[in-house]
């Protein structure tokens, strides 16, 4: 084996011991939908977790969110993913969760944070 065919193969052995380890730290996201908001209205998602707080985006009924697993109060979604839906509702109906949405739809990530209240499991 050539000095260059070790360099190429170090290499790639690299670059792939980098691409599996990036994959184990990946967040998974529960997905949750938009619910129970009146007729006409929309949820606002908030940059922090208050209703004071700046709004990102606004989304109606039936839209599906990204949710990334935390709540407030220490709550985590995947912790409670077993428990039937209306046990989940209930977990979360006075708390905030934190969801991963693109809110000027141009490909920009960002969290924000949707009023248990008005979410549901999907």
């Amino acid at each position: 084996m050539t000095i260059r065919s070790r360099i190429a193969a170090t290499f790639a052995a690299a670059s792939l011991t980098l691409v599996f380890a990036g994959q184990s730290h990946a967040t998974v996201f529960a997905a949750w939908q938009v619910a129970n908001v009146p007729f006409g209205d929309t949820l606002n998602v908030r940059k922090y977790p208050s209703a004071t707080s700046r709004k990102q985006a606004a989304y109606p009924n039936g839209t599906i969110l990204q949710m990334t697993g935390r709540c407030t109060d220490g709550i985590n979604l995947l912790d409670i993913v077993n428990q039937p839906a209306w046990k989940q509702r209930q977990t979360v109906r006075y708390r905030w969760c934190e969801i991963w949405h693109d809110p000027a739809r141009n490909g920009t990530f960002v969290t924000g944070w949707a009023h248990g209240k008005f979410i549901t499991p999907y």
